[in-house]
């Protein structure tokens, strides 16, 4: 008998599973086709890393599990930048402008937290302003090292930071 609700219980699961993966790759594939910066294949392995979206049984509880994810980075984005000022490893003239990032990103958080209340709310409309005024964060830091003509040491991180925002706002647009 144990055997058998062990079976059932794994089937279950499997079912759920694979529930979850196609609810990730079907939102993926229609956010993208509405927005053409999104990249699916981000969006689909950004999902498939988080244990808290392989739950998620509808789109709104992938709002949610993208917005956690996006601003988790956002914070993992922010540490890098205060370790490159800490260790003074930045090109002349352009401390001011990895302290500015660092604002950004605080002021990113603050947003990615807003936008947070309001889909636990299911205001996506609210959550939407917020989750949009995020997205502006990271091109904002890049900018400030295009003004002065130096590469920017996290252009990389910015470039990731800006897809895992856009996987929620892609989706709040599909309410």
């Amino acid at each position: 008998m144990k055997f058998f609700v062990s079976v059932v219980m794994f089937f279950l699961l499997l079912n759920c599973f694979t529930a979850a993966q196609t609810l990730i790759r079907d939102s993926c594939k229609t956010a993208a086709a509405k927005d053409p910066n999104l990249k699916y294949d981000l969006c689909v392995q950004s999902f498939e890393q988080d244990p808290q979206s392989k739950s998620a049984t509808s789109l709104s509880g992938l709002v949610l599990a993208s917005t956690n994810n996006a601003a988790s980075k956002t914070i993992n984005v922010k540490g890098i930048v205060e370790t490159i000022l800490k260790s003074k490893k930045y090109a002349p003239g352009t401390e001011s402008t990895i302290r500015t990032c660092v604002k950004l990103y605080d002021d990113a958080n603050d947003s990615l937290k807003e936008a947070l209340t309001n889909v636990k709310s299911g205001d996506y409309r609210s959550a939407n302003v917020h989750l949009s005024a995020a997205l502006d964060e990271p091109g904002t830091c890049e900018d400030g090292f295009k003004e002065k003509h130096v590469k920017s040491p996290v252009t990389n991180e910015n470039n990731v930071l800006f897809q895992k925002i856009l996987i929620p706002l892609a989706f709040t647009n599909m309410f």
